[in-house]
C-alpha cells in the first residue's frame, strides 16, 4: 500500500514533502513507488489579497489538509509548523518533526535593519514582523504582503517595497541565497520557525510507529513549548509575540516577546530550566509578560 504524504502546492511546501517522504524512504528501506506526494489547495494559497488575521488566520492553510487527513485521502500532513494553529483539531496529532533549520529571518532588500532607508516601505502580513521592525525603526512603514517567495521577491525586485522579510529556513531549502540573515538578537522568531512537523490520525497506531522513526526529539520538545508560550497567551494571528527555545549544555533556554502592534511597547523574558520544569516555566512566563504589559498589548491577547 502507498504511504499518502499530503502538502500544500507551493514550491516551499513541496520540497518540504520531498524531505518528508526522503527521511521515510531512509528509514524503512522503501522507494519511490511506496510513497505518494499528494497536493491539497487550501484557501490560504487561493485568496492572496488580504491578511490571514482578516479572512480566518492560520486555519486557511490547514483546513483542507486536516480534512483530507481525516476523511483518509492522505496518511499524513506536512507543515511550515508557524502556520499551523495553536489547538490542533479534534482527531489530529502532531507527534513528529524533522530536524530544525535556520530560525533567523532573511532580510531582503537591504544590508541592516538600520540601513534601511527612511520612511522605507516594507512589505509583510506578519504582525510579529512589523512590530519588531517598527520597534527598531519607528519611521517604516508596513504594507501587507502576502503570496510565495518568488512573487515576494519580485516585489522587490520591481520597487514595489523597499524590502521584505523572509525565513532564512525557507530559502535555504528552496535553494536559494539571498538577503542578510538578521541575529535572533535583533528580531527573535516566530514560534515554531525553520520547523516542519507532520501531523496524522489519532489513534492510527501502524502510520505513528512509521513516523517515530524519522522524528527528531530536541526539535518537537522546543516547538512544543513555543507552541503552549502562544497558548498559555491566548495569541492569536493578530498578536505580535516572538518565542525561541533552545537545548544549551543539556537544559531548555527560553525567549519571548509581546509586543504593541506599533513597536512602541515590547516585553521581553528568558529562562533556562531543566526540560521535566519548562512547561510550568513557560505558563510563568507568559503570565509574568502579560501582566507587565499596558492595556494596549494586553488586548491583543485573551489568556
Amino acid at each position: 500500500m502507498t504511504f499518502k504524504i499530503g502538502t500544500r502546492g507551493s514550491p516551499l511546501a513541496l520540497a518540504q514533502a520531498h524531505m518528508t517522504a526522503d527521511a521515510l524512504k531512509a528509514a524503512h528501506g522503501w522507494g519511490d513507488d511506496d510513497v505518494e506526494i499528494i497536493i491539497i489547495h487550501t484557501t490560504g494559497d487561493k485568496v492572496q489579497d488580504r491578511a490571514l488575521a482578516e479572512i480566518g488566520g492560520k486555519a486557511l492553510w490547514t483546513k483542507e489538509l486536516d480534512a483530507a487527513l481525516l476523511d483518509g485521502r492522505i496518511d499524513v500532513g506536512v507543515h511550515s509548523m508557524k502556520d499551523v494553529e495553536t489547538i490542533l483539531k479534534d482527531g489530529i496529532v502532531l507527534p513528529t518533526m524533522l530536524p530544525r533549520a535556520d530560525v533567523r529571518e532573511t532580510l531582503i532588500g537591504a544590508d541592516s535593519i538600520a540601513s534601511l532607508k527612511p520612511g522605507a516601505r516594507i512589505g509583510t502580513s506578519s504582525p510579529r514582523r512589523a512590530a519588531q521592525l517598527k520597534a527598531r525603526r519607528p519611521d517604516i512603514t508596513t504594507e501587507i504582503l502576502r503570496g510565495n517567495v518568488a512573487t515576494r521577491l519580485a516585489k522587490v525586485e520591481s520597487g514595489a517595497i523597499d524590502a521584505t522579510l523572509l525565513a532564512a529556513a525557507g530559502l535555504a531549502r528552496l535553494g536559494m541565497t539571498v538577503g542578510s540573515l538578521i541575529p535572533v538578537e535583533a528580531m527573535l522568531p516566530a514560534s515554531a520557525q525553520g520547523a516542519v512537523g507532520i501531523t496524522a490520525r489519532d489513534g492510527d497506531a501502524e502510520t505513528l510507529a512509521r513516523l517515530a522513526a524519522i522524528n527528531h526529539q530536541p526539535t518537537l520538545d522546543c516547538v512544543l513549548l513555543e507552541r503552549a508560550f502562544l497558548a498559555n497567551l491566548g495569541g492569536t494571528c493578530h498578536s505580535p509575540v516572538a518565542a525561541l527555545a533552545q537545548f544549551v549544555d543539556e537544559k531548555l533556554h527560553f525567549r519571548g516577546q509581546i509586543f504593541a502592534e506599533d513597536g512602541s511597547e515590547v516585553q521581553s523574558g528568558e529562562f533556562t530550566a531543566p526540560l521535566a520544569a519548562a512547561p510550568a516555566e513557560v505558563a510563568a512566563l507568559a503570565a509574568r509578560l502579560l501582566g507587565q504589559a499596558g492595556p494596549a498589548v494586553r488586548a491583543l491577547f485573551n489568556p
